[in-house]
């Protein structure tokens, strides 16, 4: 039974890496907003009624395929941590690595982390085990992290840190994790929206400064 199990589970996450890698394909070839039922099924050779069979929807199977981003992000986060020197720099550049890469592809980190996709709960870490053997060990050691789809959560975790060092008071810390949420959600809205003209290292230093200024507001 157990056998009988693994083998239905390798299947599964075998069939499902077909339609996440045709969907990651017509998302760079194409466009985001390029992706059907059709032209995915077509392209990992299956009829498109065999992706409800994995998938509850096109848009979860977006998700999953939008994850590969973090993939990206995780890998480059190894490197822009190694030279911090303390926690205030360690944070910022989490920030700086996260900012980098969100407004490269604005629209696909808008969808992971401010849709709502309650249908979509616990797919990054299923994505990760799919993926399993295209992830080096560096980046696993970073899961944690990422495997929480609430950037809200995500962040609190990290600003913790200035709690434990007596940076910041613990009574402010949801506050404050608030208003960088806020101030990152609005510079990703608006690069979406095409409604500032930022280049990503002036949108990217913009937050930086926003995100300082939010914690110097709060620090003891």
């Amino acid at each position: 039974m157990v056998i009988t199990m693994n083998k239905k589970l390798i299947q599964k996450r075998r069939m499902m890496k077909y339609f996440i890698e045709a969907t990651q394909q017509i998302i760079e070839k194409e466009s985001f907003d390029s992706v059907t039922v059709r032209k995915v099924s077509n392209l990992a050779g299956f009829n498109s009624a065999t992706i409800y069979n994995y998938f509850k929807n096109l848009n979860e199977l977006i998700y999953f395929s939008c994850i590969k981003y973090l993939e990206d992000y995780s890998k480059d986060l190894i490197i822009c941590l190694k030279d911090s020197k303390n926690i205030f720099e360690y944070y910022m550049n989490i920030w700086k690595c996260f900012c980098c890469h969100s407004y490269k592809n604005p629209k696909i980190y808008f969808h992971l982390f401010f849709t709502n996709h309650t249908l979509c709960k616990g797919s990054i870490k299923e994505y990760f085990e799919i993926f399993c053997d295209d992830i080096d060990e560096p980046s696993r050691k970073l899961l944690p992290m990422l495997l929480s789809e609430n950037i809200y959560d995500r962040n609190l975790s990290s600003l913790r840190n200035f709690v434990e060092n007596k940076i910041i008071n613990e009574k402010n810390l949801n506050d404050l994790n608030e208003m960088i949420i806020f101030i990152y959600q609005s510079m990703l809205y608006n690069i979406l929206n095409d409604s500032v003209d930022y280049s990503i290292d002036m949108a990217t230093e913009k937050t930086l400064k926003y995100i300082n200024q939010a914690i110097l507001s709060y620090k003891l």
